[in-house]
């Protein structure tokens, strides 16, 4: 809860302190606030049931989140936990598309194959990020979303709608997890 809202802020202060434009980490207004915002937030949300469904049964993942299990019907945690993933949603996309893409063109170039070698790099650097509290189905869910939003961000350079998205994905997962339905969404189509 603290480590991910002080590297964006960390961030941030070195693009103010820097000059570097906002434009360059990906902050770029959207034409269209609704269409961005509900857009994203429906995208995030079937990107999550997707991958619990679909994806993560086929690389053999367990069906039960364990590290976040606790939250199961946990009234007492719900506001706490659904704050963290709207900060994880921020946080952790201004680090890792944001700040990362910046540096990565920075010392690679801007061309297809830079771009290439910088969505590989941060996808694993973001999902070894998920290791340590989510195992190795955490590291797969990670460098999977990995992939899934640096091309996202390679193509459009725009972090506002993978930030939302993000928070979309977490929160679907958080009500998965909340209404204890993981199991049965997991084996939805793999029974």
């Amino acid at each position: 809860m603290v480590v991910v809202p002080l590297g964006a802020a960390l961030v941030l202060l070195w693009a103010w302190r820097s000059r570097t434009p906002w434009r360059a980490i990906g902050l770029v207004r959207p034409r269209n606030w609704f269409v961005t915002v509900a857009g994203a937030m429906a995208l995030g949300s079937a990107f999550k049931i997707l991958l619990k469904m679909v994806v993560m049964p086929l690389l053999g993942a367990d069906p039960v989140n364990h590290a976040y299990h606790f939250l199961t019907g946990n009234v007492s945690m719900l506001p706490a936990a659904m704050w963290a993933t709207l900060v994880a949603g921020f946080g952790e996309e201004t680090v890792f598309r944001g700040y990362l893409f910046e540096r990565g063109t920075r010392l690679l170039g801007c061309g297809a194959a830079a771009k290439t070698v910088i969505v590989l790099l941060t996808s694993v650097l973001f999902a070894f990020a998920h290791y340590s509290d989510q195992g190795l189905a955490g590291l797969e869910q990670g460098a999977i979303v990995g992939l899934v939003f640096g091309t996202v961000f390679a193509i459009t350079g725009r972090i506002i709608p993978l930030m939302i998205a993000h928070s979309a994905f977490d929160l679907t997962a958080l009500a998965i997890i909340y209404f204890d339905i993981e199991s049965k969404v997991a084996h939805f189509l793999f029974r």
